[in-house]
Protein backbone atom coordinates (compact mmCIF):
# COMPACT_ATOMS: atom_id res chain seq x y z
CA UNK A 1 0.00 0.00 0.00
CA UNK A 2 1.21 3.32 -1.36
CA UNK A 3 2.25 5.91 1.82
CA UNK A 4 -0.30 8.18 0.20
CA UNK A 5 -3.30 5.93 0.49
CA UNK A 6 -2.50 4.60 4.11
CA UNK A 7 -2.68 8.36 4.79
CA UNK A 8 -5.96 9.26 3.06
CA UNK A 9 -7.59 5.80 4.47
CA UNK A 10 -6.39 7.19 7.99
CA UNK A 11 -7.84 10.31 7.82
CA UNK A 12 -10.78 9.34 6.62
CA UNK A 13 -11.49 7.13 9.02
CA UNK A 14 -10.64 9.47 11.74
CA UNK A 15 -13.17 11.56 10.12
CA UNK A 16 -15.94 9.03 9.46
CA UNK A 17 -15.47 8.96 13.32
CA UNK A 18 -16.31 12.44 14.00
CA UNK A 19 -19.27 12.75 11.91
CA UNK A 20 -21.01 9.39 13.14
CA UNK A 21 -20.37 10.83 17.13
CA UNK A 22 -20.04 14.57 16.35
CA UNK A 23 -23.10 14.84 13.78
CA UNK A 24 -25.06 11.76 13.98
CA UNK A 25 -24.72 11.70 17.78
CA UNK A 26 -24.25 7.93 17.49
CA UNK A 27 -22.47 5.68 20.60
CA UNK A 28 -18.75 5.74 20.57
CA UNK A 29 -18.56 2.36 20.51
CA UNK A 30 -21.11 1.72 17.30
CA UNK A 31 -19.23 4.63 15.72
CA UNK A 32 -15.63 2.98 15.63
CA UNK A 33 -17.04 -0.52 15.37
CA UNK A 34 -18.34 0.88 11.62
CA UNK A 35 -15.24 3.32 11.00
CA UNK A 36 -12.96 -0.06 11.57
CA UNK A 37 -15.53 -1.95 9.14
CA UNK A 38 -14.99 0.39 6.32
CA UNK A 39 -11.16 1.19 6.93
CA UNK A 40 -11.13 -2.78 6.38
CA UNK A 41 -12.68 -2.73 3.24
CA UNK A 42 -11.47 -0.19 1.90
CA UNK A 43 -7.96 -1.45 2.89
CA UNK A 44 -8.58 -4.83 0.88
CA UNK A 45 -8.95 -7.33 3.55
CA UNK A 46 -10.96 -10.01 3.32
CA UNK A 47 -14.70 -10.03 4.73
CA UNK A 48 -13.48 -12.29 7.54
CA UNK A 49 -10.61 -10.94 7.95
CA UNK A 50 -11.97 -7.68 9.16
CA UNK A 51 -14.28 -8.89 11.26
CA UNK A 52 -11.50 -11.44 13.14
CA UNK A 53 -9.15 -8.27 13.30
CA UNK A 54 -11.86 -6.21 15.11
CA UNK A 55 -12.44 -8.40 17.25
CA UNK A 56 -9.57 -9.90 18.34
CA UNK A 57 -7.71 -6.04 18.97
CA UNK A 58 -10.63 -5.66 21.22
CA UNK A 59 -10.35 -8.97 23.05
CA UNK A 60 -6.90 -8.36 23.28
CA UNK A 61 -7.20 -4.77 25.31
CA UNK A 62 -9.90 -5.95 27.33
CA UNK A 63 -8.19 -8.76 28.37
CA UNK A 64 -5.76 -6.69 29.73
CA UNK A 65 -7.51 -3.89 31.37
CA UNK A 66 -11.18 -4.70 31.65
CA UNK A 67 -10.76 -6.34 35.26
CA UNK A 68 -8.37 -3.30 36.12
CA UNK A 69 -10.78 -0.66 35.60
CA UNK A 70 -13.63 -2.42 37.62
CA UNK A 71 -11.87 -2.80 39.98
CA UNK A 72 -10.40 0.47 40.59
CA UNK A 73 -14.16 1.53 40.31
CA UNK A 74 -14.97 -0.82 43.26
CA UNK A 75 -12.04 1.16 45.42
CA UNK A 76 -13.44 4.38 44.43
CA UNK A 77 -16.92 3.52 45.20
CA UNK A 78 -15.82 2.24 48.90
CA UNK A 79 -14.04 5.64 48.99
CA UNK A 80 -17.34 7.58 48.16
CA UNK A 81 -19.46 5.56 50.41
CA UNK A 82 -17.56 6.04 53.12
CA UNK A 83 -16.75 9.55 53.47
CA UNK A 84 -13.20 8.75 52.80
CA UNK A 85 -13.16 11.54 50.20
CA UNK A 86 -14.37 14.05 53.14
CA UNK A 87 -12.14 12.46 55.53
CA UNK A 88 -9.26 13.60 53.41
CA UNK A 89 -10.35 17.33 52.44
CA UNK A 90 -11.04 17.97 56.26
CA UNK A 91 -7.30 16.93 57.01
CA UNK A 92 -5.71 18.28 54.53
CA UNK A 93 -8.09 21.53 54.58
CA UNK A 94 -6.98 21.75 58.78
CA UNK A 95 -3.05 21.09 58.12
CA UNK A 96 -3.09 23.61 55.07
CA UNK A 97 -4.48 26.65 56.85
CA UNK A 98 -6.72 29.23 55.45
CA UNK A 99 -4.03 31.07 53.32
CA UNK A 100 -2.94 27.63 51.38
CA UNK A 101 -6.53 26.49 50.64
CA UNK A 102 -5.88 26.52 47.01
CA UNK A 103 -2.79 23.85 47.80
CA UNK A 104 -4.58 21.94 49.96
CA UNK A 105 -7.61 21.67 47.53
CA UNK A 106 -4.80 20.31 44.69
CA UNK A 107 -3.77 18.03 47.16
CA UNK A 108 -7.26 16.51 47.60
CA UNK A 109 -7.93 16.13 44.06
CA UNK A 110 -4.89 14.74 43.51
CA UNK A 111 -4.97 12.15 46.31
CA UNK A 112 -8.73 11.46 45.60
CA UNK A 113 -8.24 11.33 42.03
CA UNK A 114 -6.20 8.22 42.02
CA UNK A 115 -9.51 6.40 42.72
CA UNK A 116 -12.27 7.51 40.88
CA UNK A 117 -13.20 8.65 37.73
CA UNK A 118 -13.12 12.61 37.18
CA UNK A 119 -17.06 12.73 36.82
CA UNK A 120 -17.41 10.42 40.02
CA UNK A 121 -14.47 12.80 41.58
CA UNK A 122 -16.05 16.13 40.70
CA UNK A 123 -19.39 14.94 42.41
CA UNK A 124 -18.01 14.06 45.57
CA UNK A 125 -15.45 17.24 45.82
CA UNK A 126 -17.18 20.05 44.79
CA UNK A 127 -19.64 19.85 47.38
CA UNK A 128 -16.92 19.97 49.38
CA UNK A 129 -15.51 23.32 47.79
CA UNK A 130 -18.52 24.85 48.29
CA UNK A 131 -18.89 24.34 51.84
CA UNK A 132 -14.92 25.15 51.97
CA UNK A 133 -15.43 28.29 49.92
CA UNK A 134 -18.54 28.84 52.65
CA UNK A 135 -17.08 28.40 56.21
CA UNK A 136 -13.68 30.46 55.38
CA UNK A 137 -15.63 33.13 53.12
CA UNK A 138 -12.77 32.50 50.36
CA UNK A 139 -14.40 32.99 46.48
CA UNK A 140 -15.77 29.72 45.55
CA UNK A 141 -13.54 29.50 42.36
CA UNK A 142 -10.56 29.88 44.42
CA UNK A 143 -10.98 26.16 45.63
CA UNK A 144 -12.78 24.80 43.15
CA UNK A 145 -10.33 25.49 40.17
CA UNK A 146 -7.22 23.76 42.04
CA UNK A 147 -9.37 20.58 42.32
CA UNK A 148 -10.51 20.58 38.96
CA UNK A 149 -7.51 20.80 37.28
CA UNK A 150 -5.88 18.27 39.79
CA UNK A 151 -9.00 15.62 39.10
CA UNK A 152 -8.11 16.37 35.52
CA UNK A 153 -4.19 15.87 35.67
CA UNK A 154 -4.68 12.85 37.28
CA UNK A 155 -7.30 11.15 34.81
CA UNK A 156 -5.01 11.90 31.89
CA UNK A 157 -1.90 10.76 33.70
CA UNK A 158 -2.24 7.94 35.80
CA UNK A 159 -3.15 4.35 35.83
CA UNK A 160 -5.80 3.28 36.26
CA UNK A 161 -7.66 5.38 34.86
CA UNK A 162 -9.48 3.92 31.43
CA UNK A 163 -7.21 5.96 28.85
CA UNK A 164 -4.36 5.71 30.91
CA UNK A 165 -4.53 2.29 30.85
CA UNK A 166 -5.76 1.93 27.26
CA UNK A 167 -2.19 3.32 26.26
CA UNK A 168 0.23 1.44 28.68
CA UNK A 169 -1.15 -1.77 26.81
CA UNK A 170 -0.78 -0.32 23.42
CA UNK A 171 2.79 1.18 23.99
CA UNK A 172 3.65 -1.98 26.02
CA UNK A 173 4.80 0.37 29.12
CA UNK A 174 5.54 -0.59 32.35
CA UNK A 175 3.10 -0.21 35.22
CA UNK A 176 5.28 1.00 38.15
CA UNK A 177 7.58 3.00 36.13
CA UNK A 178 4.98 5.26 34.31
CA UNK A 179 3.32 5.57 37.88
CA UNK A 180 6.61 7.43 38.97
CA UNK A 181 7.23 9.16 35.94
CA UNK A 182 3.25 10.00 36.22
CA UNK A 183 3.46 11.51 39.82
CA UNK A 184 6.88 13.69 38.26
CA UNK A 185 4.82 14.88 35.62
CA UNK A 186 1.28 15.31 37.48
CA UNK A 187 2.43 17.77 40.87
CA UNK A 188 4.10 20.64 38.61
CA UNK A 189 1.55 20.14 36.42
CA UNK A 190 -1.37 20.41 38.83
CA UNK A 191 0.67 23.36 40.37
CA UNK A 192 0.38 25.40 37.05
CA UNK A 193 -2.96 24.72 36.33
CA UNK A 194 -4.35 24.13 39.87
CA UNK A 195 -3.16 27.27 42.38
CA UNK A 196 -1.24 29.23 39.92
CA UNK A 197 -3.63 29.84 37.25
CA UNK A 198 -6.46 30.24 39.84
CA UNK A 199 -4.62 33.23 41.77
CA UNK A 200 -4.21 34.72 38.47
CA UNK A 201 -7.72 34.61 36.85
CA UNK A 202 -9.90 34.53 39.87
CA UNK A 203 -9.43 38.15 40.44
CA UNK A 204 -9.57 38.87 36.55
CA UNK A 205 -13.10 37.38 36.39
CA UNK A 206 -16.60 39.13 37.82
CA UNK A 207 -16.64 39.20 41.43
CA UNK A 208 -20.24 37.45 41.65
CA UNK A 209 -18.50 34.63 39.29
CA UNK A 210 -20.09 31.45 40.86
CA UNK A 211 -21.74 33.80 43.87
CA UNK A 212 -24.98 32.00 43.16
CA UNK A 213 -23.97 28.56 42.75
CA UNK A 214 -22.10 28.99 46.46
CA UNK A 215 -25.41 30.37 47.75
CA UNK A 216 -27.84 28.19 46.01
CA UNK A 217 -25.27 24.85 47.16
CA UNK A 218 -25.97 24.23 51.13
CA UNK A 219 -24.99 20.50 52.56
CA UNK A 220 -25.09 19.52 55.65
CA UNK A 221 -21.24 17.81 56.34
CA UNK A 222 -20.82 15.03 57.63
CA UNK A 223 -19.90 14.61 61.49
CA UNK A 224 -16.16 13.92 61.99
CA UNK A 225 -17.42 10.69 64.29
CA UNK A 226 -19.25 9.37 60.86
CA UNK A 227 -16.18 8.88 58.77
CA UNK A 228 -13.14 6.87 58.77
CA UNK A 229 -9.49 7.79 59.45
CA UNK A 230 -7.56 9.64 57.94
CA UNK A 231 -4.48 7.21 57.70
CA UNK A 232 -6.80 4.24 56.94
CA UNK A 233 -8.28 6.01 54.12
CA UNK A 234 -4.73 7.28 52.59
CA UNK A 235 -3.40 3.50 53.25
CA UNK A 236 -6.52 2.12 51.22
CA UNK A 237 -6.13 4.73 48.68
CA UNK A 238 -2.33 4.08 48.16
CA UNK A 239 -2.25 0.48 48.38
CA UNK A 240 -2.43 -0.35 44.77
CA UNK A 241 0.17 2.18 43.79
CA UNK A 242 2.62 0.87 46.56
CA UNK A 243 2.21 -2.30 45.28
CA UNK A 244 2.67 -1.65 41.49
CA UNK A 245 5.93 0.06 42.56
CA UNK A 246 7.18 -2.74 44.57
CA UNK A 247 6.51 -4.90 41.24
CA UNK A 248 8.21 -3.19 39.30
CA UNK A 249 11.25 -2.39 41.90
CA UNK A 250 11.83 -5.97 42.17
CA UNK A 251 13.95 -5.61 38.79
CA UNK A 252 16.55 -3.60 40.75
CA UNK A 253 16.46 -5.44 44.01
CA UNK A 254 19.21 -8.63 42.69
CA UNK A 255 17.74 -11.90 42.00
CA UNK A 256 14.09 -12.30 39.94
CA UNK A 257 13.97 -15.82 40.82
CA UNK A 258 13.77 -15.44 44.66
CA UNK A 259 10.59 -16.11 45.94
CA UNK A 260 10.24 -12.41 47.64
CA UNK A 261 10.95 -11.11 43.96
CA UNK A 262 8.05 -13.63 42.62
CA UNK A 263 5.85 -12.52 44.98
CA UNK A 264 6.17 -8.46 44.75
CA UNK A 265 6.34 -9.17 41.13
CA UNK A 266 2.47 -11.31 41.49
CA UNK A 267 1.25 -8.81 43.99
CA UNK A 268 2.48 -5.75 41.75
CA UNK A 269 0.52 -7.15 38.76
CA UNK A 270 -1.86 -4.15 37.89
CA UNK A 271 -5.17 -6.72 38.22
CA UNK A 272 -3.59 -8.40 41.27
CA UNK A 273 -2.59 -5.10 43.11
CA UNK A 274 -6.23 -3.75 42.71
CA UNK A 275 -8.07 -6.76 43.62
CA UNK A 276 -5.73 -6.91 47.12
CA UNK A 277 -6.59 -3.01 47.49
CA UNK A 278 -10.67 -3.21 46.30
CA UNK A 279 -10.77 -6.22 49.18
CA UNK A 280 -8.76 -3.96 51.63
CA UNK A 281 -11.65 -1.05 51.29
CA UNK A 282 -14.13 -3.69 51.36
CA UNK A 283 -12.71 -4.14 54.75
CA UNK A 284 -10.89 -0.67 56.05
CA UNK A 285 -14.11 1.46 54.54
CA UNK A 286 -17.07 -0.52 54.72
CA UNK A 287 -17.50 -3.52 57.09
CA UNK A 288 -15.49 -1.85 59.21
CA UNK A 289 -17.70 1.23 59.40
CA UNK A 290 -20.41 -0.99 59.77
CA UNK A 291 -21.99 -1.59 56.47
CA UNK A 292 -23.21 -4.89 56.03
CA UNK A 293 -21.65 -7.59 53.85
CA UNK A 294 -24.77 -7.40 51.44
CA UNK A 295 -24.38 -3.84 51.27
CA UNK A 296 -20.66 -3.78 50.33
CA UNK A 297 -21.99 -6.59 47.71
CA UNK A 298 -24.77 -3.99 46.72
CA UNK A 299 -22.49 -1.32 46.26
CA UNK A 300 -19.34 -2.92 44.23
CA UNK A 301 -21.92 -4.47 42.33
CA UNK A 302 -23.72 -0.97 41.60
CA UNK A 303 -20.66 0.32 40.38
CA UNK A 304 -20.02 -1.55 37.43
CA UNK A 305 -23.20 -1.22 35.36
CA UNK A 306 -22.14 2.59 34.55
CA UNK A 307 -18.99 1.11 32.79
CA UNK A 308 -20.29 -1.36 29.86
CA UNK A 309 -20.48 1.66 27.63
CA UNK A 310 -17.04 2.67 28.92
CA UNK A 311 -15.55 -0.52 28.16
CA UNK A 312 -17.14 -0.93 24.67
CA UNK A 313 -15.80 1.92 23.84
CA UNK A 314 -12.21 1.31 24.59
CA UNK A 315 -12.61 -2.20 23.13
CA UNK A 316 -13.71 -0.80 20.24
CA UNK A 317 -10.65 1.45 19.75
CA UNK A 318 -8.64 -1.39 20.32
CA UNK A 319 -10.26 -3.01 17.33
CA UNK A 320 -10.02 -0.02 15.20
CA UNK A 321 -5.99 0.12 16.16
CA UNK A 322 -5.98 -4.09 15.09
CA UNK A 323 -7.84 -2.80 11.77
CA UNK A 324 -4.65 -0.40 11.01
CA UNK A 325 -2.03 -2.60 11.95
CA UNK A 326 -3.63 -5.59 9.92
CA UNK A 327 -4.47 -3.86 6.79
CA UNK A 328 -1.15 -2.49 6.42
CA UNK A 329 -1.76 1.21 7.13
CA UNK A 330 -0.16 1.73 10.80
CA UNK A 331 2.83 0.33 8.74
CA UNK A 332 3.04 2.59 5.86
CA UNK A 333 2.54 5.72 7.90
CA UNK A 334 5.27 4.65 10.08
CA UNK A 335 7.65 4.77 7.42
CA UNK A 336 6.83 7.90 6.55
CA UNK A 337 7.00 9.01 10.24
CA UNK A 338 10.16 7.82 10.41
CA UNK A 339 11.36 8.84 7.17
CA UNK A 340 10.31 12.79 8.38
CA UNK A 341 11.55 12.50 11.63
CA UNK A 342 8.42 13.28 13.08
CA UNK A 343 9.31 12.91 16.97
CA UNK A 344 6.95 10.02 18.03
CA UNK A 345 5.84 11.93 21.14
CA UNK A 346 4.98 15.15 18.91
CA UNK A 347 3.31 13.15 16.62
CA UNK A 348 1.07 10.95 19.41
CA UNK A 349 0.38 14.28 21.26
CA UNK A 350 -0.81 16.34 18.51
CA UNK A 351 -3.02 13.47 17.17
CA UNK A 352 -4.77 13.15 20.89
CA UNK A 353 -5.36 16.77 20.63
CA UNK A 354 -6.94 16.72 17.20
CA UNK A 355 -9.15 13.90 18.06
CA UNK A 356 -9.78 15.65 21.71
CA UNK A 357 -11.29 18.76 19.84
CA UNK A 358 -12.89 16.60 17.66
CA UNK A 359 -14.97 14.31 19.76
CA UNK A 360 -14.57 15.74 22.95
CA UNK A 361 -13.80 12.76 24.94
CA UNK A 362 -10.05 12.03 26.30
CA UNK A 363 -10.75 8.18 26.57
CA UNK A 364 -11.56 7.84 22.59
CA UNK A 365 -8.88 10.84 21.92
CA UNK A 366 -6.12 8.60 23.87
CA UNK A 367 -7.64 5.07 22.77
CA UNK A 368 -7.67 6.14 18.90
CA UNK A 369 -3.86 7.67 18.83
CA UNK A 370 -2.58 5.07 20.96
CA UNK A 371 -4.05 2.35 18.28
CA UNK A 372 -2.79 4.77 15.31
CA UNK A 373 0.82 5.42 16.74
CA UNK A 374 1.97 2.36 18.63
CA UNK A 375 2.82 0.84 15.91
CA UNK A 376 5.42 3.03 14.87
CA UNK A 377 7.15 2.53 17.58
CA UNK A 378 8.04 -1.01 16.11
CA UNK A 379 10.23 1.06 13.84
CA UNK A 380 12.19 2.65 17.17
CA UNK A 381 13.12 6.36 18.01
CA UNK A 382 14.52 5.11 21.31
CA UNK A 383 11.27 6.78 23.02
CA UNK A 384 10.19 5.80 26.51
CA UNK A 385 6.80 3.93 26.53
CA UNK A 386 5.78 5.67 29.81
CA UNK A 387 6.59 8.86 28.08
CA UNK A 388 4.28 8.13 25.42
CA UNK A 389 1.35 7.11 27.51
CA UNK A 390 1.76 10.41 29.18
CA UNK A 391 2.53 12.43 25.60
CA UNK A 392 -0.62 10.85 24.74
CA UNK A 393 -2.59 11.61 27.84
CA UNK A 394 -1.64 15.41 27.53
CA UNK A 395 -2.84 15.36 23.78
CA UNK A 396 -6.10 14.03 25.08
CA UNK A 397 -7.02 16.32 27.90
CA UNK A 398 -6.35 19.75 25.49
CA UNK A 399 -8.69 22.51 25.04
CA UNK A 400 -11.38 21.01 27.33
CA UNK A 401 -14.18 21.77 24.57
CA UNK A 402 -17.87 22.45 24.31
CA UNK A 403 -18.11 19.08 23.13
CA UNK A 404 -16.71 17.14 26.35
CA UNK A 405 -19.41 16.74 28.92
CA UNK A 406 -16.68 18.03 31.46
CA UNK A 407 -17.03 21.67 30.17
CA UNK A 408 -20.76 21.48 30.82
CA UNK A 409 -20.36 19.84 34.04
CA UNK A 410 -17.89 22.49 35.31
CA UNK A 411 -19.80 25.19 34.03
CA UNK A 412 -23.05 24.25 35.86
CA UNK A 413 -21.70 23.07 39.06
CA UNK A 414 -19.79 26.47 39.35
CA UNK A 415 -22.41 28.33 38.13
CA UNK A 416 -20.82 29.81 35.43
CA UNK A 417 -21.32 31.28 31.91
CA UNK A 418 -20.35 29.92 28.67
CA UNK A 419 -17.27 32.63 28.36
CA UNK A 420 -16.39 32.24 32.19
CA UNK A 421 -16.10 28.45 31.45
CA UNK A 422 -14.09 28.67 28.65
CA UNK A 423 -11.51 31.12 31.21
CA UNK A 424 -11.52 28.66 33.46
CA UNK A 425 -12.09 25.13 32.37
CA UNK A 426 -11.15 25.31 28.74
CA UNK A 427 -7.58 27.33 29.66
CA UNK A 428 -7.10 24.78 32.82
CA UNK A 429 -7.14 22.18 30.60
CA UNK A 430 -5.12 23.42 27.93
CA UNK A 431 -1.87 24.57 30.56
CA UNK A 432 -2.04 20.69 31.13
CA UNK A 433 -1.86 19.66 27.75
CA UNK A 434 0.80 21.90 27.01
CA UNK A 435 2.63 21.93 30.60
CA UNK A 436 2.49 17.92 29.99
CA UNK A 437 4.09 17.83 26.71
CA UNK A 438 6.58 20.15 27.95
CA UNK A 439 7.69 18.00 30.84
CA UNK A 440 7.79 14.69 28.69
CA UNK A 441 10.06 16.36 26.30
CA UNK A 442 12.40 17.59 29.10
CA UNK A 443 11.79 13.81 30.60
CA UNK A 444 13.00 12.39 27.53
CA UNK A 445 15.84 15.08 26.80
CA UNK A 446 17.00 13.51 30.22
CA UNK A 447 17.29 10.30 29.23
CA UNK A 448 14.16 8.67 31.73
Amino acid sequence: MSVGMALLLAVMAICIVVFLIERTKLNPFLALFIASMLLGFAAGMPAAKVVTSFESGAGQVLGQIASVIALGTMLGKMLEVSGGADRIAMTVVSLAGPKRLDWAMMVIGLLVGLSVFFTVGFVILVPLAFSIARRTGTPLLHVALPVTAALSVVQGYMPPHPGTMFALAAYHADTGRLIWLGALVSVPVAILSGPFYARFIVPRLPSDAGAQAARQHVTAPRASGDLPGFGITLFTILAPMVLMLAGSATRFMGSQAAWWAVMLRFAGDPNVGLALAALLSFWTLGLRRGLTREQVLGYSSECLGPLAGLLLMIGAGGGFGAELMDSGISDAIARTAVDMHVPLLILAWGLAAGMRLAVGSATVAMSTTAGIVAPIMAHGQGVSPELMVLGTGAGAVMFGPMNDSGFWQVRDALGLSVAQTLRTWSVIETLIGVAGLVMCLILGWCGL
